[in-house]
């Protein structure tokens, strides 16, 4: 019986694995994601139909690759130790709820959400992401002190340009906006020239905040989620190599995983047949 079990595994492994079917998947998110915006357009009854037909399709086959994942996985505790698995099977859980009742609002959101599968399928995607994430902690101080430069500006153009304009310079809330529209270069000159009428040397007050905001802290956001992605490549490329066994390149948790679970099958293959 165990090695029924083992040998039903490798099989699903081995399907989970195939190209063919990863990209079957794909295919199936991008029709999910086309299904998704043609029920945004005024469509008649057959169409209609025809398009929640084809969207029950697409659920049934999400439940079934999860399915797929799931059973072909030798240790089902660490399926679920992924962050992308329990994503994935958040997102087909979720579809499974019928789109009418109290439910629905919720069960379309997640419907929306499966286009973010993509993500956990492509590998280079999923790079992207965690690169990002990565970088989060450490964009986190920059902004913070970013907030602390905007609320100076903004106490200063609040104090001083205050009369010459109530709407954009108003409070400290309103003036944070209007120097938002600063850095954004979003028609700044129009209120620069305005405080310039009456404070001829208010440029310098625009020109430093957009250097401060516009070219230091923006380049040390992207400074730093360069250098995270730059580490994950790195990291990526290391664990290629150690699952290949090229160069002597030390072997990556995953492949050690993968090993120790081979490992585990071929003894429960000799076991069952003594």
């Amino acid at each position: 019986m165990t090695g029924l079990v083992i040998k039903a595994q490798r099989k699903l492994r081995k399907i989970d694995n195939s190209k063919i079917f990863q990209g079957i998947v794909i295919a199936v998110i991008l029709l999910s994601a086309l299904l998704i915006g043609a029920k945004t357009h005024n469509l008649s009854a057959n169409a209609i139909a025809i398009l929640l037909l084809m969207d029950v399709v697409v659920t049934v086959f999400f439940a079934v690759e999860i399915s797929i994942r799931f059973l072909a996985c030798p240790q089902k505790k660490v399926f679920f130790k992924n962050g992308w698995n329990i994503f994935d099977t958040i997102i087909v859980v979720g579809s499974l709820i019928p789109s009418g009742g109290s439910g629905v609002l919720l069960a379309r959101l997640l419907r929306v959400f499966r286009v973010l599968r993509l993500v956990s399928m492509v590998p280079e995607l999923r790079l992207l992401i965690n690169a990002l994430l990565k970088a989060i902690p450490r964009m986190g101080y920059i902004a913070l002190l970013m907030f602390v430069i905007f609320y100076i500006y903004a106490a200063i153009g609040s104090m001083y340009f205050s009369p010459i304009n109530e709407v954009l310079w108003g409070d400290v809330s309103i003036s944070m906006l209007t120097l938002f529209r600063v850095a954004t270069f979003e028609d700044w000159t129009d209120v620069m020239y305005e405080t310039m009428a009456i404070h001829p040397l208010s440029w310098i007050y625009y020109l430093t905040f957009i250097f401060l905001t516009a070219f230091i802290f923006l380049n040390m956001m992207v400074g730093t989620v360069l250098e995270v992605m730059s580490q994950e490549h790195d990291q990526f490329r290391a664990e290629q190599h150690g699952e290949s066994g090229d160069g002597g390149e030390p072997a990556s948790r995953a492949q050690i995983e993968r090993l120790e679970s081979e490992l585990a099958e071929i003894k429960a293959l000799l076991l069952a047949k003594n």
